[in-house]
């Protein structure tokens, strides 16, 4: 089983389940998702997410419910 690109949505509802917010990497301008514990992780609002991953050519990939921030 392979990584596969999904949308947005369906990251977001992952990431629910798994208990996952966006994050931004503070002093950086990299994205992951954080369950909001790690000093190093601003946890930021999914339009700002969507806007990093267009901004920097990024995807979400999937696969057996692992989420991945990949170049597009």
């Amino acid at each position: 089983m392979g990584m596969e690109k999904i949308s947005t949505d369906k990251a977001k509802r992952i990431a629910m389940i798994k208990g996952l917010q966006p994050g931004l990497v503070k002093g950086t301008k990299g994205v992951q998702f954080t369950k909001g514990k790690n000093n190093r992780l601003q946890v930021i609002g999914w339009e700002d997410f969507e806007e990093a991953l267009v901004n920097r050519n990024l995807a979400i990939f999937e696969c057996g419910g692992w989420l991945k921030i990949m170049r597009a």
